[in-house]
């Protein structure tokens, strides 16, 4: 192909992009990381990623699911804040980053949520899950499950600490669905817990090695992690307005590096898009023939807030069309899928959202039954 051709073809090619594509898309990022996912908590959506399905080392940040199985089992009351566990020998003999507790001592819940979260400490991790499941070994077959359940379909944890295993290992996107499940799930205890800068137990002052929470006042968490393989890596969460950004950056060069690289991450997210609100969690988005039914319409909508986040300028040019499902016949469950809403910008698919039974709807009697059987078949 000569060069005109080339020219030609690249012009030609460049003119027939779809101009909503074209205007859409904020110019990439370059991250001086292994990988690195940015998530929208409230609409659920990647904003930028790069080798977000590669599976890493995750050090400490495995200390977000210990955590999470610590508020779990706080909610499921089989824990409580005041109680105390004891520190076995394999606790205090743990090696790398220590709360510093002593064997044989009775350590109050709480602190070792600090220590665990705070000060990343390994020994506060194993008394958790010695108290919480008998064993680590037992604490770490419910993390797997807890990550199946989670959607963390490439994730495999050996340990609750994070210490180096070679069938210990995650991906930035299952980090993501495992940062806002416990953002989301457990509000309460994130507030509490992550955005403290300092923890001293046992007469040890440490600080939280998440720089950002002094450099960021947007920032409020959430883990640090580091070992020779994983590299240095951080999981943060910022909110700024009703906007929640979570980063994910895996295996930076060094300390600095993962505190900038996470830095530009999420302030690139605030300013290149923006939050659009469609529909309130519950509210109708429309009412659907239902055929066979106890009723002939049933109420559709979302079971929590529906939210999109687009380009910055574009808010107003979303659109949105909902197209039910065809035939929809009794008996219907509330929070069964119904409909899908399709959003699009400037007539360019953006995203598809299923919409839910807000209600349930019986089955109708013989008769009402008979009488629908008829119309569908005339229609």
């Amino acid at each position: 192909m000569s060069l005109f051709q080339r020219i030609f073809f690249l012009v030609a090619s460049l003119f027939f992009v779809p101009q909503a594509v074209a205007q859409t898309q904020p110019a990439p990022l370059t991250l001086a990381a292994k990988s690195w996912l940015l998530l929208e908590v409230g609409s659920g959506q990647a904003l930028s990623a790069e080798k977000p399905d590669e599976r890493l080392d995750p050090a400490s940040l495995t200390k977000l699911m210990t955590a999470y199985l610590t508020f779990s089992a706080l909610h499921q009351k089989t824990l409580s804040l005041g109680q105390t566990l004891p520190v076995s020998e394999k606790a205090w003999r743990t090696g790398g980053s220590k709360m510093f507790v002593r064997i044989g001592n009775q350590v109050p819940v709480d602190d070792l949520i600090k220590g665990v979260i705070v000060q990343s400490g390994n020994d506060a991790c194993i008394v958790l899950a010695e108290g919480i499941a008998g064993s680590e070994e037992n604490f770490a077959q419910q993390m797997n499950r807890e990550a199946a359940r989670l959607g963390m379909k490439s994730t495999s944890f050996r340990n609750a600490t994070g210490l180096p295993d070679p069938q210990h290992y995650t991906t930035a996107r299952d980090l993501s669905l495992l940062a806002a499940a416990l953002i989301r799930d457990f509000p309460e205890e994130y507030r509490r817990y992550y955005s403290m800068k300092e923890f001293t137990y046992n007469k040890i002052k440490q600080p939280n090695r998440n720089r950002l929470l002094w450099l960021d006042p947007s920032v409020d968490g959430m883990k640090t992690g580091h070992t020779e393989s994983a590299g240095y890596c951080l999981i943060s969460s910022a909110l700024r307005g009703q906007r929640r950004l979570l980063s994910v950056v895996l295996g930076a060069d060094s300390e600095a590096g993962r505190i900038n690289e996470s830095r530009k991450l999420l302030n690139w997210g605030f300013q290149a898009y923006e939050a659009v609100p469609l529909y309130p969690e519950g509210r109708a988005v429309s009412s659907l023939r239902v055929w066979k039914g106890g009723q002939n319409q049933v109420k559709a909508g979302f079971g929590s807030d529906l939210v999109v986040t687009v380009p910055k300028g574009m808010a107003d040019k979303v659109k949105v069309e909902l197209v039910p499902q065809p035939e929809l016949i009794a008996p219907v469950a509330a929070g069964q899928t119904v409909a899908m809403l399709k959003v699009s910008i400037e007539g360019q698919s953006y995203g598809d959202y299923p919409v839910q039974a807000l209600e349930n709807v019986p089955l109708a009697g013989p008769l009402g039954r008979a009488v629908d059987t008829v119309k569908l078949w005339l229609n």
